[in-house]
């Protein structure tokens, strides 16, 4: 039951931090060489999107490392499971407190009513979503030794 366990938290955490490092290392900078106001639009509805499913994924994997630690606490590499979590954990408050924010306000811009300094807000959450793609690597490569 601990190896299912395992198994099934490392693939939703590592899928999970596929998609991160993708919008940081492929879907923005895609959106960012869009023509005109294509990249912000996309970029606006990017942020409804995954702002609504993120969240979820992210507390899911939480209790699924969880989980992991309890159910494998006299184990070898409960340590390793530990500080992932803890470096989850880490990711949602940064997440929360720097991140979401700006997403809240990003996701409802348009041309139209965008702010004079969309740019820089934009480039703001992307700094503070490089740190967290790299906390959350770290984390998943954790995860990852602890398999062994």
């Amino acid at each position: 039951m601990l190896t299912a366990l395992e198994v099934i938290t490392t693939v939703v955490f590592g899928v999970m931090v596929g998609v991160e490092f993708s919008v940081a290392f492929v879907i923005n900078p895609i959106l960012s060489a869009l023509p005109e106001d294509s990249g912000q639009l996309g970029r606006a509805h990017g942020g409804r999107m995954l702002g609504a499913v993120m969240p979820v994924w992210y507390i899911g994997s939480l209790v699924l490392v969880t989980v992991w630690a309890i159910a494998g606490r006299h184990h070898d590499g409960v340590g390793l499971v530990v500080t992932a979590g803890a470096l989850l954990i880490l990711s949602v408050i940064m997440s929360l407190l720097l991140l979401v924010p700006i997403n809240n306000r990003s996701k409802t811009w348009t041309p139209e009513n965008r702010p004079a300094d969309w740019k820089q807000q934009s480039n703001r959450w992307d700094r503070f979503h490089y740190v967290r793609v790299a906390v959350i690597i770290a984390a998943f490569t954790l995860l990852v030794a602890a398999l062994a």
